[in-house]
């Protein structure tokens, strides 16, 4: 946008200084300037609509004059630099790293002139067919599709607000359907047969499986319970951390997903007995190990104390399921087993919302939407059953 400022100079005409911002280079806010002088016996409404009118004329000059050599690349790299970097979760922040790749080495090289709508439609379409995926050879899943397209969005909306360009082509661009693939989740009768199967098993993998099985924390929540979040007397386990990892930075202490993430919900006396088990069983490692044993406030240890690394559970999971016959569907499907029985019971969205820690009961209803679906389904069908509406209309009529 053009902005003007009102000067009189010393022989009393009036003139209008006109900037329009550049953007930056070399890290430095660059602007254009133009003066225009009404002409004499003008209206102030005939300067004003002039004026206008000059604002946009300059500005489309500048803008048409600025675009043009700047690459898609630099715009991504200049974004990385004075926004990702300084607001973003290191694992979000390596993950679009990875999107990044692929999408400059498809469209870094343009310049913004040529990046329209239709170019960036033909590469996100390019995604959605067969190829795409370079591990698989099968098209790539559409929310990876949605995290590219989200990354050039990103970069082009910042783009926007530096004033370099005018207006976001994303926005005219869509995501192809693909088909969509229910992730399966463990059964209740699979999971009761996944949990006895653990009992013996080594203590912390035990208790890290059945607490994930009555909680639906998240893996980085669970990696981040430390003892004081822990309250043996009311039953009540509270998230106020997460442990991550990632291949740049390694594992680290982060603040929880979002802010509604931190939560404290109770559980059953089972599960607060099988972690008092496991504190003692580490008082007691510590004092076997001595100098041997890393001294942690973290519930769950490496076997020699430490955090447990992060691919740690799932790599001892999918070990478990194989050695023993049972279905391996990942961490996350404990989640999801969690929510499936709290909608399943009939607990409105809010509950189960802030049970697993959601920013908002809408992304609750985005998730698990079909689950609600289904619980409506199967509650309009015993009322159906339990009211016998047939008979019902059948005595009214006799």
């Amino acid at each position: 946008m053009a902005s003007t400022r009102k000067r009189i100079g010393k022989d009393g005409k009036v003139s209008y200084l006109i900037r329009v911002s550049v953007g930056y280079e070399n890290g430095k806010h660059v602007e254009r300037t133009m003066t225009w002088k009404p002409e004499d016996g003008m209206t102030k409404w005939e300067i004003k609509k002039e004026l206008e009118r000059q604002e946009v004329l300059f500005e489309n000059q500048v803008i048409d004059k600025t675009v043009a050599p700047v690459r898609f690349q630099d715009l991504s790299d200049m974004w990385f630099e004075e926004y990702a970097k300084l607001n973003l979760k290191y694992t979000t922040l390596d993950k679009i790293y990875i999107v990044s790749e692929r999408v400059n080495g498809a469209l870094g090289e343009l310049k913004l002139n040529d990046l329209t709508a239709r170019r960036i439609q033909t590469y996100i379409n390019s995604l959605a067919k067969e190829g795409a995926n370079m591990k698989t050879g099968a098209p790539l899943a559409q929310k990876t599709i949605k995290n590219h397209l989200g990354f050039i969005s990103n970069v082009l909306n910042y783009a926007v607000k530096m004033d370099i360009i005018r207006d976001n082509p994303c926005r005219k661009v869509s995501v192809p359907k693909g088909e969509k693939k229910e992730k399966p989740i463990y059964s209740v009768d699979e999971m009761i047969m996944l949990l006895s199967k653990l009992e013996n098993e080594p203590l912390r993998y035990k208790v890290f499986f059945f607490l994930l099985a009555y909680s639906g924390f998240r893996k980085s929540e669970m990696l981040g319970l430390e003892w004081s979040d822990i309250d043996f007397r009311s039953n009540i386990i509270s998230i106020n951390r997460a442990s991550n990892h990632t291949t740049r930075h390694g594992t680290y202490t982060d603040t929880t997903k979002t802010e509604g993430s931190e939560r404290s919900i109770k559980v059953p006396e089972k599960i607060i007995d099988l972690l008092k088990e496991l504190q003692d069983d580490q008082k007691e490692k510590a004092a076997l190990y001595g100098s041997k044993w890393e001294t942690t406030e973290r519930v769950f240890t490496g076997e020699l104390g430490g955090v447990m690394g992060y691919g740690a559970p799932y790599d001892w999971l999918r070990k478990f399921c194989l050695r023993n016959g049972l279905p391996f569907y990942g961490i996350h499907s404990f989640r999801h087993f969690v929510a499936s029985s709290l909608i399943t019971a009939g607990l409105d969205v809010t509950t189960v919302s802030r049970t697993l820690g959601h920013s908002n009961s809408g992304t609750t209803l985005n998730i698990y939407s079909h689950m609600f679906e289904t619980a409506r389904a199967k509650a309009a069908k015993t009322m159906e059953e339990t009211l016998g509406f047939d008979s019902i209309k059948k005595d009214t009529a006799s």
